[in-house]
């Protein structure tokens, strides 16, 4: 059996090479947080707080609350199959609504504050509608604006296309744009202020026990969000390794700290073992025979399915994707002519942790939990820090909790506490 996780390749962000400055923040807040014009206000507050304690600040806002998804809703009422292009352009608008607002809102404060697009901001993406990669940022205009002493208020989630033509860069895009940002400025770090306290050992909805995590490594990060943990965007984790980013995911309703994700140290090798289990719901499983792997995921890539787990056995190729790339996969699947079949009544369970890598018997004590469920997986794929089991949806939930207790994630030390 072959495992395989795989992670997008990235371009070299441009920046101004030389221009990044001491104390620059780029502070990012998600839809929940600016959900009405109370919140926004109290963003506004926040992003205030900052400059005034002398750093340069750049704010990412995600657009007001379940706006995006109504948006959505009214094109598919315009048309069974809106032209990409146009529902990028269209829900688009959410996060340049939050923008002026808390522009507007800094501006009755008494501080200075200017409102950007993404392509405004000089976020440069490929051409792909609806889930666009970022090729180039070209942050001259916030540079200038900094240097005004402004606080700069970009829209996430959007680019301008190397065909200049508006982009959204799919779900959780927000994270990727504050990240990249930060790594196009040179900042200290990148806050991503959300509805929760930080990243936990598991989903707290439906572990009662779960403990927020202190610390995480950019891997362990990376891997839980391959697996789930819907806290940050996968590639926004993986901008943040590839140039040294440090995030800080935190509850943008408190002022504690959250938790920090950064490079691996020893400690967290010698804390605890795993740092957490995910789950997701929201994962097809493709068998394909009669194709060989290359002409397969080259066909997947072209039709830009996001495939995730990979195990091959003999002729057999498995591997899963997210349910919203069924349409495309499926019409990839029956262009290659191929026999195929896919299942979406499976959800996937994964154990993580970095000092998996250094201790024995987490495989054993993982599948003998599992076991004494009576849960048989259909499907197990690994790394050297994750352990990945797709089994029936309705186990799910069982499973998650009974291998938060046998790894005992609900104990103090599971918290890294040393960050």
């Amino acid at each position: 059996m072959a495992a395989i996780t795989s992670y997008e390749s990235l371009p070299a962000v441009a920046g101004e090479p030389g221009t990044g400055k001491a104390g620059t923040v780029v502070m990012k807040f998600g839809g929940t947080s600016v959900a009405d014009t109370a919140k926004l206000k109290t963003v506004g507050q926040r992003l205030v707080a900052a400059r005034e304690a002398g750093n340069r600040v750049v704010a990412v806002l995600s657009a007001m609350g379940d706006s995006t998804d109504e948006l959505v809703r009214l094109a598919y009422e315009i048309s069974p199959r809106p032209k990409p292009r146009e529902l990028d352009m269209l829900i688009s608008v959410g996060e340049r609504i939050s923008c002026a607002l808390a522009a507007m809102a800094i501006h009755d404060l008494g501080h200075e504050a200017i409102s950007l697009t993404g392509s405004q901001a000089g976020i440069v993406t490929d051409t792909v509608h609806g889930k666009a990669k970022i090729v180039d940022v070209r942050a001259r205009r916030i540079h200038e604006a900094l240097d005004q002493d402004r606080i700069v208020l970009v829209a996430g989630f959007q680019g301008v296309s190397t065909d200049l033509d508006i982009t959204t860069l799919g779900r959780g895009g927000s994270d990727t744009t504050a990240v990249a940002l930060a790594a196009a400025l040179g900042a200290d770090a990148c806050e991503i202020n959300t509805d929760v306290e930080g990243v936990h050992t598991a989903d707290p909805r439906l572990v009662r026990t779960a403990r927020k995590l202190h610390a995480v490594s950019y891997e362990e990060m990376l891997e839980m969000a391959a697996a789930g943990a819907k806290v940050v965007q996968l590639r926004a984790v993986e901008f943040a390794r590839n140039y040294h980013v440090r995030l800080h995911v935190r509850s943008a309703f408190a002022e504690e700290d959250g938790t920090w994700i950064r490079e691996e140290d020893e400690r967290m090798l010698e804390k605890a073992m795993i740092s957490g289990v995910t789950h997701t719901l929201e994962e097809t499983l493709y068998r394909v025979q009669g194709v060989p792997a290359s002409r397969l995921f080259a066909a997947l890539a072209e039709a830009s399915v996001n495939v995730d787990t990979i195990v091959q056995t003999g002729p057999e190729i498995v591997f899963s994707a997210p349910v919203e790339d069924r349409p495309d996969a499926s019409a990839a699947l029956d262009a290659l002519g191929v026999e195929w079949s896919a299942r979406d009544d499976l959800g996937k369970v994964s154990l993580i942790g970095a000092g998996m890598k250094s201790h024995p018997g987490v495989a054993a004590r993982t599948f003998a939990t599992l076991d004494e469920l009576g849960i048989e997986p259909e499907v197990v794929s690994t790394s050297p820090i994750k352990i990945a089991c797709h089994v029936a949806r309705d186990d799910v939930e069982r499973a998650v909790q009974a291998l938060h207790r046998a790894f005992e994630l609900d104990a103090p030390d599971a918290e890294r506490a040393h960050a």
